[in-house]
């Protein structure tokens, strides 16, 4: 616990003289004030986080996390789990989804197996290929635990780890994205059980069950709660009883990224379930949060109201891996150069008004 106790007590409160000064020169910049609402209230934001008036977002990279779950086992995803791994590789081969996004705004993309069920076999491994398996899956959650609790305390570790390694190589943003079969239906307990919403409301198809999978997936849910009974008190316990390894990552991530004081960008439901388990750790994790989009996915917007934060933008998504965190980065970087590039009244000689 030492590793997460001192990341966490490095999470600072957001520079408000910088984002007064941010704030300012939006009013300053050749534009009627507030004309571009949201992208302006970004910049001030990502000025808070990084103590710079005038952002510049250059190093951008995209963490995937990969793990397998044990509840899979019960007929709770419409795909099988051999997917994972051939997902993964479709990922390192840059094939995937998210390999074209990050492409398209210039981010790197790091593949990191937390669970995955079986090996990955990378000749010399990959650059971009990170090795933090923890077990080979998750146990099967509506017979007991998901896993030791030291294991979902490495988990987190293991995705701070993950991120210091980007902060020596640089970085500016990063986005979190996940793969795991049936990684839905634990997402949907640690939702459910922190938010008090019911199973119900926060579960939805995933990948394309019918309603016979869904009413058996809300079931398998409400029973590993029954089961495991989380120690609401305890997001550790809450993410080793019904979690899964690459929610404890991403939540490692968000929580390093606060303390190197960079903005994170999260992705859809998976990401935001870990989103939970970081703010049940850290409440200050929320201010350097940003939610690109609200997914499809029931359930995800409970998420997103627990934490008080708004989505970017809709765009009826749900395929995970970081896809929506890409887009959303690529929005964060043109409110910071809105911000940085635009000239303001008195830069351009342009008489304000009266």
């Amino acid at each position: 616990m030492g590793k997460i106790k001192e990341t966490i007590e490095g999470i600072k409160a957001l520079d408000e003289a910088a984002m007064e000064a941010a704030m300012a020169r939006q009013d300053a910049l050749t534009k009627p004030q507030r004309s571009l609402g949201v992208l302006e209230d970004i910049s001030v934001k990502v000025a808070g986080i990084t103590r710079n008036f005038k952002p510049e977002i250059k190093d951008k990279v995209i963490i995937t996390m990969a793990g397998d779950h044990g509840v899979a086992d019960e007929g709770v995803s419409a795909y099988p789990k051999e997917v994972t791994p051939q997902m993964v590789y479709n990922f390192l081969s840059g094939g995937a989804g998210i390999n074209v996004l990050a492409r398209h705004i210039g981010a790197s993309v790091v593949v990191v197996d937390m669970g995955v069920a079986t090996d990955i076999e990378i000749e010399s491994r990959a650059g971009n290929f990170i090795d933090k398996k923890i077990a080979y899956g998750t146990a099967n959650m509506t017979k007991g635990p998901a896993m030791r609790y030291e294991d979902a305390v490495h988990s987190i570790e293991a995705g701070i780890e993950v991120l210091e390694q980007e902060v020596e190589k640089g970085v500016d943003i990063v986005g979190v994205g996940d793969m795991g079969i049936g990684n839905t239906t634990p997402s949907s307990a640690i939702v459910a059980f922190i938010t008090g919403e019911p199973v119900e409301s926060v579960t939805g198809h995933g990948t394309g069950l019918d309603s016979e999978g869904l009413r058996r997936k809300i079931e398998r849910i409400k029973k590993a709660l029954e089961v495991n009974k989380p120690n609401r008190a305890d997001a550790i316990d809450i993410l080793a009883k019904v979690g899964g390894f690459e929610i404890g990552g991403m939540a490692g991530v968000m929580l390093a990224a606060g303390a190197h004081r960079i903005p994170v960008v999260i992705d859809g439901f998976i990401s935001g379930a870990a989103a939970l388990i970081a703010y049940e750790l850290s409440p200050k994790i929320r201010d350097y949060l940003i939610a690109s989009h609200l997914s499809v996915e029931a359930g995800h917007r409970a998420i997103l109201d627990h934490l008080g934060i708004e989505p970017l933008f809709n765009l009826n998504m749900r395929l995970g891996e970081g896809t929506g965190a890409a887009l959303g980065i690529s929005l964060v970087e043109a409110s910071c150069k809105i911000l940085r590039e635009m000239a303001t009244f008195e830069e351009a000689g342009v008489s304000e008004k009266e």
